[in-house]
């Protein structure tokens, strides 16, 4: 190896430097969002984003499937055992769990 290795102190105050900029910016967003509560663009989007965002991934997981019966049947049969659950019990880990270890399943059985 050649040349100097730092010494301790400036390697403490490098981590210290590391260690500030992280803790700030994970703090940022929640300063920004504590201004920002009031306002009409922050509920507008909490209220659009979470079905837009849905949407976008049931095309992005569809977006593949062909005629065959192995292709479209466990995407269709894994949406409608996801939309179902979810419209019976209201919560997200339980549709998406369900839904997930059903398209899965019958991937391994028709695939």
């Amino acid at each position: 190896m050649t040349g100097t290795v730092p010494s301790t102190g400036y390697l403490l105050a490098g981590l210290g430097v590391m260690f500030l900029v992280t803790v700030a910016l994970r703090a940022a967003p929640f300063l920004a969002l504590t201004r920002l509560r009031d306002s009409q663009v922050v509920r507008y989007l909490g209220r659009t984003m979470p079905a837009g965002v849905m949407v976008v991934l049931v095309v992005y997981t569809l977006r593949d499937t062909t005629t065959a019966l192995a292709s479209w049947l466990p995407a269709a049969a894994a949406l409608a055992v996801t939309l179902g659950v979810h419209l019976v019990f209201r919560r997200a880990a339980i549709s998406i769990v369900l839904g997930t270890a059903t398209f899965m399943a019958l991937q391994a059985w028709l695939g």
